[in-house]
């Protein structure tokens, strides 16, 4: 069913670099099969590399879950998401999805509309400035990876937040490219 509806690849389950690494793999491998120039596969990939680091880094459902007490958990966490990638009319989406904490919607909501919003002049102008900046104290990375989609997409990136809760919403993030 997911072949006949035009999806490649589909990835739910728990994410660690091991597992970006593997399925990568079997991305690439996928991607060498179908017919398409290597710009579109090099963009399929990188976009889904930056999605599934999204979901490795702040993903709010993990294993072990962080304790009551608000103490680091003991060992290594491993975050929870889901990913796919299909054909599309005009190309390729990538889309991808997991929890997030409902404090933090408000600031990832602006951030993302800006990017959304911005042409491709200006995409390249915040890239080059956030590269340049310090990342901010939320940041587990060079906090690139969402103007790195918008880049790479052929369309406006789409994303949406569903309350699930009073902690949690679900952030599903979409790139065609």
């Amino acid at each position: 069913m997911l072949r006949d509806a035009g999806i490649i690849l589909s990835y739910c389950g728990y994410v660690t670099e091991p597992v970006l690494s593997g399925v990568g793999e079997a991305l690439k491998q996928k991607l060498a099969i179908e017919d398409m120039d290597t710009k579109t596969a090099r963009s399929v990939f990188a976009v889904f590399v930056e999605q599934m680091q999204n979901i490795i880094r702040y993903s709010a459902e993990k294993e072990p879950p962080t304790p009551p007490d608000g103490t680091p958990p003991p060992l290594h966490e491993i975050r929870y998401g889901i990913l796919t990638i299909g054909r599309s009319a005009r190309g390729f989406v990538v889309k991808a999805g997991n929890l997030v904490e409902r404090d933090d919607v408000p600031p990832l909501r602006a951030k993302l509309e800006h990017i959304r919003t911005a042409d491709r002049a200006t995409l390249k102008q915040l890239y080059k400035e956030t590269l340049k900046a310090e990342p901010s104290a939320s940041s587990k990375g060079a906090g690139v990876g969402f103007i790195e989609i918008a880049r790479r997409a052929s369309q406006p990136i789409a994303f949406d937040f569903v309350t699930i809760d009073e902690r949690f919403d679900f952030f599903a993030l979409e790139a065609e490219i």
